[in-house]
């Protein structure tokens, strides 16, 4: 009898230990999948089966009178003055990045270029804080002061200049635009690690412009994404700071467009909201909630990638992260496809749907544009 028992007895055993391994194995990994599974899955049906977002409430609400306010080490009050501005262009940078500004102004931050060519006023300001590291704030200071005297086009506050006070960075284009630059059209954000096809950036506001443009505010939008509570990210958000499960819709932080209403809407609810919450595209997308404010997709807004290099992507390419070094480069190869480009008939177009393909859906391969633009 005890003989017939053991196999029955050794098979239990077998499926205790199985049970007891997974339940270690779930313990164990129970925070990367709650960050990475049950959080998402989590705040996409908050965002997509419930639709409300009515928790922007005294928790994250400040007195305007107690918010804060920076003071400007480096000003250029007159960019504006006098003229007719369709795009008021902030380029977020740091006090270092001395050479990633240069190929800016050399390329497609060029306000000259841009008005000779495409006959409109464009103003593009680099905005920035200060050195986190105290024994190098002098020297840049200097540095600074000569960059700024030959190109009139720094924005300087004095608040520490690190990852955690980018609301702060742009809290300062949110307010130097209503001070100084409101008449004009529109307000675009982005890194200095960002490629702008100008062109078609241009050409594509000056049709929305002509329809004066209200509530308006494109780029790469992030729909029901959740707080990241990983404690090791950069993106780490407290329960504390944001008990909920779900941010708004908001845009990617490297390149975004603003109307001149939603921008200066924005700006006001602002200065009601603590701006210690510390992710700025996320904070942008609390402002405008609060304001009832909805951002619109751009197919070619990117978010993280940068695009691939061909001429079919420079037809339609508004934004490309990831540049460091290679920015005159892109450059060069924009413009020369822009000059090239004669032909746009049905050979063309089926040809370029065919390369946009390959280089857009191929999964794990691109992360700059979605598969869906291979399509438009």
């Amino acid at each position: 009898m005890m003989f017939l028992k053991m196999p029955r007895f050794k098979k239990y055993q077998l499926r205790l230990i199985s049970v007891c391994f997974s339940a270690f194995l779930f313990m164990a990994y129970w925070e990367k999948i709650e960050n990475n599974i049950v959080s998402h899955i989590m705040s996409f049906s908050y965002r997509h089966l419930l639709n409300r977002f009515t928790f922007i409430n005294a928790s994250l609400r400040v007195n305007p009178e107690d918010a804060l306010k920076y003071r400007y080490l480096i000003n250029n009050e007159r960019k504006c003055a006098d003229k007719d501005v369709l795009l008021l262009l902030f380029v977020k940078s740091s006090s270092e990045n001395f050479e990633r500004r240069q190929a800016i102004r050399s390329t497609w931050g060029n306000e000259t270029y841009i008005e000779k060519t495409l006959g409109v006023t464009v103003r593009v300001l680099f905005a920035l804080g200060l050195h986190p590291k105290p024994e190098y704030r002098s020297q840049l200071k200097k540095e600074l002061f000569f960059e700024d005297h030959r190109y009139h086009d720094l924005i300087q506050q004095d608040f520490k200049d690190t990852f955690h006070n980018l609301t702060l960075k742009l809290l300062l284009q949110l307010g130097w635009k209503e001070n100084y630059c409101h008449h004009s059209q529109f307000l675009m954000s982005a890194d200095d690690d960002v490629f702008v096809h100008i062109p078609n950036l241009i050409r594509y506001l000056q049709g929305v412009g002509h329809r004066n443009a209200k509530d308006f505010w494109i780029g790469r939008v992030h729909r029901g994404s959740p707080p990241v509570r990983d404690k090791e990210s950069k993106y780490y958000v407290s329960r504390d700071m944001y008990p909920w499960v779900s941010y708004p819709d908001y845009t990617a932080g490297s390149g975004y467009v603003l109307s001149r209403d939603v921008a200066a809407r924005i700006y006001q609810a602002s200065l009601t909201l603590n701006a210690s919450f510390h992710i700025d595209d996320v904070f942008l997308g609390i402002c405008a909630k609060v304001m009832n404010i909805s951002p619109k997709d751009h197919l070619f807004f990117s978010g993280e990638g940068k695009a691939p290099f061909h001429s079919c992507i420079y037809n339609q390419m508004m934004t490309s992260h990831g540049h460091v070094s290679d920015i005159r480069e892109t450059w060069k190869r924009v413009t020369e496809a822009e000059v090239g480009n004669v032909s746009s008939g049905l050979i063309r177009r089926l040809y370029c749907t065919v390369m946009k393909v390959r280089l857009l859906c191929v999964p794990f391969i691109s992360n700059s544009y979605p598969c869906k633009a291979a399509f438009f």
